[in-house]
């Protein structure tokens, strides 16, 4: 049975906003976009100017593990509209996409705005109203929306509201950050707004920044706390950006609020083992210039020899092994993070716990009428093996989260009970008691930064099972 159709305001024009629109456009409701810029999608007509990356073509698996901690609740969510769903969502706006030699998707046009104009002719289609110049203010004392106008104040009313309202990176698009300030008056928690894929400054001597100031290094890999990534990187007047700095950019964001300066190490030349390249650069004819050495037998480009030299301006240009692993392992120290207004994207905002828990389980309660109706068959083998399974799944979640303050209080439990036999004279209970509660809910403190990351992953996997047994019942 379909849903009634309901009216859905939708705050905010990026990508995010276009695409919640289509969506529930396309399931028969009606829908309409404020955005407070003159036009909308500006940012994702930034983002064309690089080409307009969609995707990637690598395995979900792989493109799961580039999430990191996220992968546990951003999984689902992902499979749900994977990789391929969005080159076909491209294909199907004309966009004609292709995976590059890095594996990246990206229109054939190689710029966002014939994208953009295809996907607002489908809104338009699809009887969405769009609205500009619209500055939402926030929400009116009964429920409705507050934007500020070229006419003036108005208010806005619809069944369900959207807040796509993007971060605060590149605020001149648009997504100034300003909501923080909104959503914070009605009491919803916001973690401070700070850059996340940014570019890093850089003490670059002034012959490499005026000769290199915008090139690329391309087909490298960069490793920061151990951690390798492939990708290229663009050397900027004031420091280096690009699709590697990105990939490091929450470990990066690590040691640097730690207090130190991050430094990474740059492989010029990932194709090669080290000891490959010390032959080939042994190989290279005594009279060559080390510059041409490089060149011809290293395979490195301008761009990457004058980054060599920058970094290591002593370079041991008679030993071909210790040259070779430097070339393998350039050190470059990086200093102050970009800000957010050239940061690709932003961290903080609305933590997911504000928006998570209660609202997956009004989505499960609302669901199970899908799956389970009224009338149901009963449930079978299969069903029964599922609702033992998610038994178990819950009876070992809550042991695993429980068991180190369990073990930690027995310790003091078994230390006083000791002292108790050896001791009988003395009252242990008196001091016994508050000793225990000192030390769980000491032990508590310390693990809950450790506990909330498994209480996401196992609420996560029991709605899973939930899913599991709920459909076990269906007809």
């Amino acid at each position: 049975m379909k849903d009634a159709p309901i009216s859905i305001a939708i705050v905010g024009g990026g990508p995010a906003g276009l695409m919640a629109a289509e969506t529930a456009a396309a399931a028969g409701h009606r829908v309409t976009i404020y955005d407070r810029m003159p036009t909308l999608g500006r940012k994702l007509l930034m983002a064309g100017r690089g080409g307009l990356n969609l995707t990637h073509s690598e395995p979900l698996d792989a493109c799961l593990a580039r999430y990191g901690r996220a992968t546990d609740w951003l999984g689902p969510v992902i499979r749900h509209f994977p990789p391929e769903a969005v080159r076909a969502w491209g294909d199907g706006l004309g966009a004609e996409t292709f995976v590059g030699s890095s594996g990246r998707m990206f229109p054939k046009a190689m710029k966002a705005s014939p994208l953009l104009r295809a996907w607002l002719r489908r809104l338009a289609s699809l009887g969405v109203e769009m609205h500009t110049r619209h500055r939402w203010t926030g929400f009116a004392s009964d429920v409705g929306l507050l934007f500020d106008t070229p006419g003036g104040p108005v208010e806005v009313r619809a069944d369900a509201v959207i807040l796509a309202l993007g971060g605060a990176s590149w605020p001149r698009l648009g997504s100034d950050g300003s909501f923080a300030e909104i959503l914070a008056r009605d009491g919803i928690a916001i973690a401070p707004l700070r850059p996340a894929n940014m570019g890093y400054a850089v003490a670059w001597s002034e012959t490499f920044r005026t000769r290199f100031a915008g090139a690329p290094l391309k087909r490298i890999r960069i490793c920061h706390d151990g951690t390798w990534v492939r990708g290229e990187a663009m050397i900027t007047a004031c420091g280096i950006e690009g699709g590697a700095i990105y990939a490091l950019a929450d470990r990066l964001r690590e040691t640097a609020s730690a207090g130190a300066g991050p430094t990474v190490l740059i492989d010029l030349r990932p194709d090669l083992a080290t000891h490959e390249l010390a032959d080939r650069l042994a190989r290279a004819r005594a009279k060559e210039s080390l510059a041409n050495r490089l060149r011809k037998a290293g395979g490195l480009s301008p761009v990457a020899i004058g980054l060599l030299r920058d970094c290591a301006p002593q370079l041991p240009s008679a030993d071909p092994t210790a040259l070779a692993a430097l070339i393998k392992g350039v050190p470059l120290e990086l200093g102050a993070p970009f800000g957010l207004e050239r940061a690709i994207s932003t961290a903080g905002g609305v933590p997911r716990e504000e928006v998570d828990g209660h609202l997956m389980l009004i989505a499960a309660l609302a669901k199970s009428f899908a799956f389970l109706p009224v009338v149901a068959k009963p449930l079978g083998a299969a069903g029964w093996g599922d609702l033992a399974r998610s038994g178990a799944y819950v009876f070992a979640a809550g042991v695993m989260l429980a068991l180190p303050l369990i073990a930690t209080m027995l310790v003091p439990s078994i230390a006083l009970g000791i002292l108790t036999r050896a001791a009988p004279a003395l009252n242990i209970f008196a001091v016994g008691f508050p000793i225990t509660l000192t030390v769980g809910f000491a032990m508590l403190a310390i693990s809950l930064q450790y506990l909330s990351p498994n209480f996401q992953r196992f609420f996560m996997h029991g709605m899973e099972n939930i899913d599991l047994v709920l459909r076990g019942l269906a007809p």
